[in-house]
């Protein structure tokens, strides 16, 4: 699968529909533009295509064969829209120094048809012996009780309810990684896993879990807009559920343990910090392909493959759904570099939760909508919140007295310095939560209260 890169989302020139649906297309979560540097946006980990240019925010590299694909994310309804995504061309050169966010998670298969996100590794059959076979699963067991260290606690307890994803459609194939949530069966992982980084819709798909079972499984449903998708495994039973901790409790430091499939290799476990959290991350290569996360930033080592897998504390309890990577941008020094840098993104648990709850229910999930296209105001390098462009009319914005030409500066008490991030602010609240906006209007600053909606699907 393609890892798709993520574009500037400083939004500087461009309009972000912030809450109003967007296309479901076969958008692979690949890399969301973000704002100004620091890093555009994360790109989903999903699967590598072949011959992708890793975009601003580029998802894992896939395994040497396949040069790293970008990783678009696919549009969605909610704050702003990234519209689907398209076969993803060379990025602009921009300054060096900057970050491409790509998906992380699917390892590619021969003749790889699909863009991939960060964590996919690519996999071909061709002559070239390039690529990764895929590992055996293998328990993490803690062999030496006094001398464990936290990782070790952590690995031991959340291992078992890490999966890894085959995907195939065709002559394109993939894998992943994703979350137990029930002991009959109910997964979790990034839609731009089971999508094939949102190239078809019409895959196979097979699930084996830490004790080496293979379970054929079926996609119950997807939620481009926040890059999650649930999965059933036929005839399972006996599972071990994943814990969730509420990530609103999460702090930068705390530990942070990955586990997942890198490059196929099932039960891999990295650790390192949570290295910010709120980081509105927007992945894909152009603002037609943007998805925008509200994300968990880790220094943990994601790659290709690790998308959909679980990132958890040091009590193994999972605090994210590891989706996407950051990696130096093409002409930029160190571009030659694969994998991990060290930048590394994951959707909340929280957030996770209750769209996996919604797709299970009836499989659909519901995104805020807010109802305003913005962009940043501001420099292209600087920016100052997001500005208004247009109103919906009949929504949550309107309603709320909201008019263009008006710049938000904060959602609740989280600051917004770019339509990026007032996209992802939105994204982070359910349908039907009031959030209290901070404008800045005629010179000088108020606050709006407004009621979410739910973005049309």
């Amino acid at each position: 699968m393609d890892e798709r890169n993520p574009r500037d989302t400083t939004g500087n020139d461009q309009q972000h529909p912030v809450g109003g649906p967007a296309p479901h297309g076969p958008m692979p979560q690949g890399p969301i533009s973000q704002g100004p540097m620091p890093p555009q946006g994360p790109m989903p980990q999903g699967q590598m295509p072949q011959g992708q240019v890793p975009p601003m925010w580029a998802p894992p590299p896939a395994p040497p064969a396949p040069p790293a694909p970008t990783w678009h994310a696919a549009p969605a309804p909610g704050a702003l829209h990234a519209p689907t995504a398209t076969p993803p061309a060379p990025a602009p050169a921009r300054r060096a120094g900057r970050l491409r966010i790509g998906m992380a998670g699917l390892v590619a298969g021969a003749l790889i048809g699909g863009g991939a996100g960060a964590g996919v590794v690519a996999l071909t059959d061709d002559d070239t012996g390039g690529g990764t076979t895929p590992a055996a699963a293998q328990a993490v067991t803690i062999t030496d009780p006094e001398n464990a260290t936290a990782v070790t606690a952590a690995a031991a307890k959340a291992a078992p309810s890490v999966v890894t994803v085959y995907v195939s459609s065709g002559s394109s194939s993939g894998s992943g990684s994703g979350v137990v949530l029930t002991e009959d069966g109910y997964v979790v992982t990034n839609n731009h896993v089971v999508t094939l980084d949102s190239s078809t819709t019409d895959t196979s798909v097979q699930v084996r879990t830490s004790d080496g079972t293979l379970y054929d499984a079926t996609v119950v449903g997807t939620d481009p807009t926040s890059d999650l998708a649930v999965l059933r495994l036929d005839g399972a039973s006996d599972l071990t559920p994943a814990d969730f901790a509420d990530s609103d409790e999460v702090q930068v430091g705390d530990l942070a343990v990955a586990i997942g499939a890198p490059l196929g290799l099932s039960d891999t476990v990295t650790d390192g910090i949570i290295s910010a959290t709120d980081r509105a991350v927007a992945t894909g290569s152009s603002q037609d392909d943007a998805t925008v996360l509200d994300a968990l930033q880790t220094d943990a080592a994601i790659n290709p493959g690790n998308s959909g897998g679980a990132l958890v504390n040091a009590a193994g309890e999972v605090i994210g759904i590891n989706t996407a990577i950051a990696t130096v941008a093409s002409g930029a020094p160190g571009s030659s570099q694969s994998g991990s840098i060290g930048v590394g993104f994951a959707i909340p648990s929280n957030t996770a939760q209750r769209i996996a709850e919604e797709i299970i229910a009836d499989g659909t999930a519901d995104t805020a909508y807010l109802g305003v296209s913005a962009r940043t105001d501001g420099s292209e390098e600087v920016g100052t919140g997001a500005q208004v462009v247009q109103v919906q009319p009949g929504s949550p914005a309107s309603e709320a007295g909201l008019s263009a030409g008006d710049v938000i500066t904060a959602v609740g008490d989280r600051p917004v310095t770019t339509s990026t991030e007032l996209t992802a602010a939105v994204r982070s609240y359910a349908p039907g939560d009031e959030v209290t906006l901070t404008v800045r209007r005629d010179g000088g600053t108020t606050t709006v209260d407004v009621t979410l909606a739910t973005a049309a699907s």
